[in-house]
């Protein structure tokens, strides 16, 4: 049997191409610790309105099919939707409540909320700041 060549990479400095990137080594932004701790909030602030949500679904059933309260299907909805949304500011909470320091915060971490959000804004401001000096708005004489 004939084996086939193997094609060219054209990216490859013999082919004529330019030359391959050497990777470089990737910055961790957030560190493990952080990243832990806000799964875990993550995970409370929005697993337990998910599962309250779906809660009322199968509340709502059993009520009704026994025949003990005639719930409306709209107020089964709204409930629900509740709790979703509330599962929806819990992903919100969990990222933001997060402490970034060695020490891991109070239970709550309501006092991180505030330093997170500055933190957040100074991020965006400063990508601002860079992705604007980047452009092509100088002049070439």
């Amino acid at each position: 049997m004939a084996r086939r060549p193997k094609p060219k990479s054209f990216a490859t400095p013999a082919a004529g191409g330019p030359p391959a990137k050497a990777k470089a080594p990737r910055q961790q932004v957030i560190p493990d610790a952080v990243a832990n701790r806000m799964v875990r909030r993550i995970a409370i602030a929005t697993g337990t309105p998910t599962v309250l949500g779906m809660g009322v679904f199968v509340a709502s059933y059993l009520l009704v099919s026994r025949g003990l309260l005639d719930i409306p299907p709209g107020l089964t909805l709204v409930g629900s939707g509740a709790f979703f949304l509330l599962g929806l500011l819990g992903l919100s909470y969990g990222v933001l409540s997060a402490s970034w320091e060695d020490a891991p915060g109070s239970l709550l971490g309501i006092e991180q909320i505030g330093v997170n959000i500055s933190r957040m804004r100074s991020s965006v401001r400063a990508m601002r700041q860079g992705a604007s000096g980047s452009g092509s708005d100088s002049p070439q004489g």
